[in-house]
């Protein structure tokens, strides 16, 4: 057993707090990774809240990177040294998982927010209680544990400190471009919301060779850098009806849409900007039982809506691909970063909540 820092979670709404924990052993399949850095995602803060409800006591964070110290029985992925990225959980046993669709796993629900491994039991401990986990790695903390199927091995010629924010909300993001929609060189493309997730759609967009890119954000600033990420027309909803403007701009509508807002008004925008046969991905996730209200007429003519998850992406594949992008400069990530200190976890949340900072990650090791 090893005693360590962690931000954990005690109460809904309530700040982070910086505490002593202790983490157990791994177990058969597990991995102890020493955290380098996690990036706090805004499904973290709506866990925090309490829009989902896993269970507190917990250690939040599911954007992790660090170097594997320890692995338990029947580990053959890494070893001690090992520099790794923490992605989501999947069980390996049902027919999606075999089918190569972990990201769809049966289970993935029970092992990423009810707050236990996959047996059941917790491996973080705080006066002789249990304090559960997410997504199976509750990286903000200075260790984790975790199964041999939520880590990735990524190359040590890339810092460490940027590569956590792969894990989740960059790869899902250029994931449901590159992975779910696969759209035609010379497509159009409408992007709502220019934070981590969709800045990352943009860059998944210009990989594709979409020629038109349409970046729509009421925070100019996020705008200035979606162009500069790819984006070949902006729109800010608060000076212009997005839905007209889009029309204008592609003659009648765009192939393929992304909505990453969680407003369900906005995902009828993403819905209603499509021409025939276009398809929106469903990406931002409002509180459970929030609904929308489409028109029935406009899905009729040969458009789709699909809901994604983790940018439909088998992490040990795709997080690689992104890693080669960056390093030929064609996905240039880094520039959604900014640095915290552990003990500045509360600032980041509140800097990544009011628009100031696309992507905080905590700088721990």
């Amino acid at each position: 057993m090893l005693k360590t820092k962690a931000a954990v979670t005690h109460g809904k709404g309530e700040p982070f707090k910086i505490e002593d924990i202790t983490v157990d052993d791994p177990k058969g399949g597990e991995v102890l990774v020493r955290i380098q850095a996690t990036g706090i995602c805004h499904t973290d803060l709506i866990v925090r809240d309490q829009y989902y409800p896993v269970p507190l006591p917990a250690v939040l964070g599911h954007e992790g990177s660090g170097i594997v110290e320890k692995v338990g029985e029947g580990v053959s992925s890494v070893k001690p040294g090992d520099h790794v990225v923490m992605s989501y959980s999947s069980c390996g046993d049902c027919s999606n998982c075999h089918s190569g669709d972990p990201y769809a796993c049966n289970q993935f629900f029970e092992l990423n927010f009810t707050g236990t491994m996959k047996d059941g039991s917790c491996r973080l401990h705080q006066d002789g209680r249990d304090v559960h986990n997410f997504f199976g790695q509750s990286s903000f903390a200075n260790f984790s544990i975790v199964s041999e199927r939520n880590v990735v091995k990524v190359p040590k010629d890339v810092p460490l400190d940027l590569l956590g924010p792969l894990g989740c909300g960059i790869q899902t993001g250029s994931g449901a471009v590159l992975n779910k929609l696969k759209p035609k060189v010379g497509s159009s493309i409408a992007i709502f919301g220019c934070g981590a997730v969709g800045l990352s759609a943009v860059m998944g967009a210009k990989v594709a060779s979409c020629t038109t890119i349409i970046a729509i954000d009421v925070n100019e600033s996020r705008l200035e850098l979606a162009k500069e990420l790819g984006a070949t027309h902006t729109i800010n909803p608060k000076d212009t009806n997005s839905v007209e403007e889009i029309q204008k701009i592609t003659g009648g509508g765009v192939n393929y849409s992304i909505e990453t807002t969680s407003r369900p008004e906005v995902l009828r925008q993403a819905v209603d900007c499509l021409a025939t046969l276009g398809q929106a991905v469903v990406i931002g996730a409002p509180p459970v039982g929030t609904e929308v209200h489409l028109d029935v007429n406009t899905i009729l003519f040969e458009r789709s809506v699909i809901g994604v998850l983790l940018g439909s992406a088998v992490p040990q594949m795709f997080i690689p691909k992104l890693i080669e992008l960056y390093k030929q400069g064609k996905f240039p990530f880094d520039k959604l970063i900014k640095f915290y200190s552990l003990e500045e976890i509360n600032q980041a949340s509140a800097d990544s909540a009011s628009g100031v900072t696309i992507k905080p990650v905590l700088k721990i090791g």
